[in-house]
């Protein structure tokens, strides 16, 4: 159970812990290196799993609830070369520019901004910035997530280091002494199909859950076990 405890280049501290599919799993490390982590110092970063439906809704409902604990804010990392993907460029094209497809590809990033708001968090766009991105790339994407009320900052931490980003340190200091709004996506007492139909609506879009008599008989038989409210 000990937690693995490793650090940066620049020696900053970071707790590794958790099974070998625990990105997949749950979205996030341990409680105990989250808790541990916030005995040792002023701010924890968690990275919770992959985008803000798998991994944060997860973080958020299922490990923030059972250990207590309140996140202050969100960062969400999004590079020009996946948006410009999700716009619809081959891969091989990805080092031209092209700020059509950064605007096309900003429904992507728009609807995991929109997820993160439904547990009533403030968040900030890191774009984590590659060699071959332009300078009108950038500036199209600030101005897309400037239009949707969030404030998109370039990181260069991979060429500089810790000083490439002390502009997204700066503002995630700023955005956890906002007012505390959080809020979890469903309450604990409502039905397991509730949840369920909860999750796929708000977070994946979904019009409706359809099960089979056989799902609900298994969903009522875990309620009826005590397991309802997890």
């Amino acid at each position: 159970l000990m937690p693995n405890l490793v650090q940066t280049l620049e020696n900053n501290p970071a707790i590794i812990h958790g099974g070998p599919f625990a990105n997949i799993a749950h979205g996030c490390n341990s409680v105990i290196a989250t808790k541990t982590s916030l005995q040792l110092s002023d701010y924890v970063i968690t990275e919770a799993g992959f985008g803000a439906d798998l991994g944060a809704e997860k973080f958020i409902d299922i490990k923030c609830r059972k250990a207590d604990l309140t996140p202050n804010a969100v960062v969400l990392v999004a590079t020009i070369r996946a948006l410009k993907m999700h716009g619809g460029v081959a891969k091989g094209d990805l080092s031209n520019e092209n700020i059509e497809a950064v605007k096309s590809g900003m429904s992507n990033l728009k609807r995991h901004v929109s997820n993160i708001k439904k547990f009533g968090l403030p968040v900030v766009i890191a774009i984590n910035h590659f060699v071959a991105d332009t300078e009108n790339e950038i500036q199209a994407l600030q101005d897309e997530c400037q239009n949707i009320g969030v404030e998109a900052i370039p990181c260069h931490h991979w060429s500089k280091g810790g000083a490439g980003a002390t502009e997204l340190a700066a503002k995630v200091v700023e955005l956890a002494k906002k007012p505390e709004a959080f809020k979890f996506l469903y309450e604990d007492d409502i039905s397991l199909f509730d949840k369920i139909t909860t999750i796929a609506k708000e977070i994946y879009d979904a019009d409706e859950v359809i099960a089979d008599s056989k799902i609900h008989g298994q969903l009522k038989q875990f309620e009826d076990n005590g397991y309802g409210k997890f």
